[in-house]
């Protein structure tokens, strides 16, 4: 019986050990949607720690141009639309999508994919026979380079940032 008491005092003062080395993730899963609710857009949020973000094969950079990315870190990104879209004037019924990317360092491809819960972009190539909308979108510079991945759903547009880079991509409703 004082053996079991042990153990459980034992338990008792552990629990707080561990849960003081509980904290955040490095890439925590983030949920954002447009002011009025009809775009929702659940990622991954990596941050640059130092690193070059963009740049093409054969460099050091996290993210290659021409290479297809899941758009964040961890699953891949995830955008709903509660109504029928025009993504960039390409028709996109209501509903939830994998948002994987291409960038470039003049323009991305930006894709939505009909088949959920992708972990990164690893398979894209075997289901990339359910993209919905492939579209191309011009990069802006910025001045100064961005921490975290930041995407910002407004009520006309998905914004992407991330390093030395920004895209936009327009989103009106349809019908």
């Amino acid at each position: 019986m004082k053996n079991l008491i042990a153990v459980f005092v034992l338990l008792l003062t552990m629990t707080p050990l561990v849960k003081a080395q509980e904290k955040t993730p490095a890439s925590p899963k983030i949920t954002v949607a447009s002011p009025d609710k009809s775009i929702s857009v659940v990622y991954g949020q990596p941050s640059k720690k130092g690193r070059v973000i963009f740049g093409p094969e054969g460099s050091s950079s996290l993210e290659k141009y021409g290479k297809v990315w899941r758009t964040g870190a961890n699953n891949a990104t995830e955008v709903t639309f509660k109504n029928d879209v025009m993504f960039a004037g390409k028709m996109v019924k209501a509903g939830t999508y994998t948002l994987f990317t291409i960038p470039g360092e003049k323009e991305w491809s930006v894709i939505l994919n009909s088949t959920l819960g992708q972990w990164g972009a690893y398979d894209y190539e075997k289901i990339k026979g359910t993209d919905v909308a492939i579209v191309k979108v011009p990069v802006s510079m910025n001045k100064t380079p961005i921490e975290k991945l930041t995407i910002t759903p407004a009520n006309s547009s998905i914004a992407i940032a991330w390093d030395n880079m920004t895209i936009s991509v327009p989103v009106t409703k349809h019908g």
